[in-house]
């Protein structure tokens, strides 16, 4: 009888739940979504500038095409203007040839209505990337079959170690929630020098590009939360969806502004496979 009692009251239970929705903030007036990065290479230079929308609104987003955008060298006179592109919907420098240089700190600039936006960022130095190497390995538990990449390099900086890796797979960007790879030196760097395997099976004839980012620590932070609210399920125990925390504020104005500032070197390295696995 009393094993009984457990099933039934548990089964009690069951029967009482309920859907609850949870309030979330909404959206009042226009917030615009800055998503900046300014590193050495001239062709990863750009800005966009979107409106915010509510977390469940699945209506198309809405590019800002009327704002002033530019980054200016902190400290001197020296004022880099960027213009919309109406085909990519983003910002570019007019002078594309203007690029970061190590040592320099900037300023972004982004006003629009009545609103001033800021950020600032320093170009740290690069760690170096000195080789990837593939090797075919069989299916096993929890791992497919196919081709993994190593990474190889060393990082000798005892400060601001905050790293971010992409990976374009035959030109498209692994862009899904599991591919943000972010590290830094909580558990120290030898690994990397050991090498550092990304993870993904690919194939004979892929070609796989790795661009390697040195991040500012606010921006480190705001990317590890925003992988923190893609992988959220919204399930009981999931956190409350919110914002990552911007390192852009508002100089004049009164409106706020959502997004990030990067300022990083670059590093990209490609490995074609081309190798077959053996058959028997």
């Amino acid at each position: 009888m009393k094993r009984l009692w457990i099933i039934l009251a548990v089964s009690g239970l069951w029967s009482c739940q309920e859907l609850v929705d949870l309030p979330l903030a909404t959206i009042e007036g226009t917030i615009p979504v800055i998503e900046a990065q300014w590193t050495d290479i001239g062709s990863f230079n750009e800005v966009t500038v979107t409106l915010a929308k509510n977390y469940f609104d699945s209506t198309q987003i809405i590019s800002v095409e009327d704002a002033e955008v530019r980054i200016v060298v902190t400290g001197t006179e020296i004022s880099i203007p960027f213009r919309y592109d109406f085909k990519t919907s983003r910002y570019r420098p007019v002078d594309e040839r203007r690029v970061a240089e190590i040592g320099e700190k900037y300023e972004l600039r982004v006003s629009w209505k009545d609103n001033l936006y800021i950020s600032e960022g320093l170009m740290l130095e690069p760690p170096s990337l000195d080789s990837l190497i593939y090797q075919f390995e069989e299916e096993r538990v929890f791992r497919d079959e196919g081709y993994y990449i190593k990474v190889y390099g060393k990082i000798p900086f005892e400060e601001d170690n905050f790293y971010r890796i992409k990976v374009i797979e035959n030109d498209t960007l692994l862009n899904d929630p599991e591919d943000y790879l972010l590290f830094d030196d909580t558990f120290g760097l030898t690994f990397f020098e050991e090498g550092l395997e990304l993870g993904y099976a690919f194939e004979a004839q892929d070609r796989v590009r790795l661009v390697l980012y040195r991040l500012n620590e606010p921006v480190f932070n705001y990317f590890n939360q925003l992988v923190n609210l893609l992988f959220s399920d919204g399930g009981l125990f999931s956190p409350p969806p919110q914002n990552p925390d911007t390192n852009i504020r508002t100089l004049r104005g009164e409106d706020i502004a959502e997004g990030y500032f990067m300022v990083s070197p670059i590093i990209s390295q490609i490995v074609f496979i081309d190798e077959e696995p053996d058959s028997d």
